[in-house]
């Protein structure tokens, strides 16, 4: 398949806290030269490091996507690479005054929507996909999680998610080039079961969680007192006691928004393989952990 390299056509601000740090950031998208790809850099160091957005530089995936090289880290890329990788843009810079990308609503929607205005600068170089020249299956047992990357013409995602929820139940996203990214796969936000949040905060997760910015899902019945526990964790102010269901009477996007979100970090951590895949990809309860050794397995099998 053919198609030119792309990158921005200009510059783009973006800002606020850190969904697991808390700490708040200030991000530069910049255009960069064709085959440059995908680089974060830390201005505030003193160095000014630039890590490449590559699985090798992966550190962490602990409820999200670290990389890091040498003293420059940056948690939570994988909104940014998903936005990047739905949207066609091949090389740009990231540039952040701190250690986390900015959560902002929880979804790619803020990349998407500011980025689709302007469209994207063709930069008249051959995207260079990447081919698989064999099947690759990355297994853990311990969760049961799988992702399979199989050679093929195009590239496609299915996955299937299983929380053993009984209000999500079993739900199923698929994504090729003739899905609408913008709005079936960016605009779905990241999601939290609630009697998880303080088992998060206590190991320096979510610290930047709240209401505007994560579903909330109550798999079981939810107290005063519990709420009222929690609520100093995890911003929920007139919050209303629920049963069952999404805290505060949340209107999904979509019944099965949370298993789009999944496809959203799926090809946001794949995207560290290096490029674009010509691969069918089938993923059963994808996460961070196997999403990323999916991708450090594919570069180590195409050296």
């Amino acid at each position: 398949m053919q198609s030119n390299q792309h990158t921005l056509k200009k510059t783009y601000y973006f800002q606020g806290k850190g969904l697991h740090t808390g700490t708040y950031a200030h991000m530069k998208l910049m255009p960069a030269p064709a085959g440059s790809g995908i680089n974060f850099r830390r201005a505030d160091l003193r160095s000014k490091p630039v890590i490449e957005a590559l699985a090798d530089n992966v550190s962490n995936t602990a409820r999200s996507t670290t990389i890091s090289h040498n003293e420059a880290v940056v948690v939570t890329i994988e909104h940014l690479m998903s936005a990047f990788t739905g949207l066609g843009i091949d090389n740009a810079l990231v540039e952040l005054d701190n250690i986390e990308v900015p959560i902002l609503d929880g979804s790619a929607k803020p990349y998407v929507e500011a980025i689709m205005k302007d469209g994207l600068q063709d930069q008249g170089e051959p995207r260079q996909y990447i081919d698989i020249p064999q099947s690759l299956e990355i297994r853990d047992d311990k969760s049961g999680s799988w992702v399979r990357i199989e050679p093929a013409a195009a590239p496609s995602a299915d996955i299937t998610v299983d929380f053993n929820s009984k209000i999500l139940g079993i739900q199923s996203a698929h994504w090729d080039l003739q899905t609408d990214y913008a709005h079936e796969i960016g605009v779905c936000r990241t999601f939290v079961f609630f009697h998880e949040i303080e088992y998060l905060f206590r190991n320096n997760l979510i610290k930047g969680g709240d209401m505007d910015n994560a579903i909330v899902i109550v798999e079981h019945p939810v107290s005063e007192e519990q709420l009222s526990s929690l609520s100093y964790l995890f911003n929920l102010p007139g919050v209303k006691i629920t049963d069952e269901g999404y805290l505060n009477n949340l209107e999904l996007h979509f019944p099965d928004e949370c298993g789009r979100h999944k496809m959203l970090d799926l090809l946001g951590d794949l995207r560290l393989a290096g490029g674009y895949l010509n691969a069918r990809i089938t993923a059963y309860k994808p996460g961070h952990s196997i999403n990323t050794k999916a991708a450090k397995a594919l570069r180590a099998l195409l050296k």
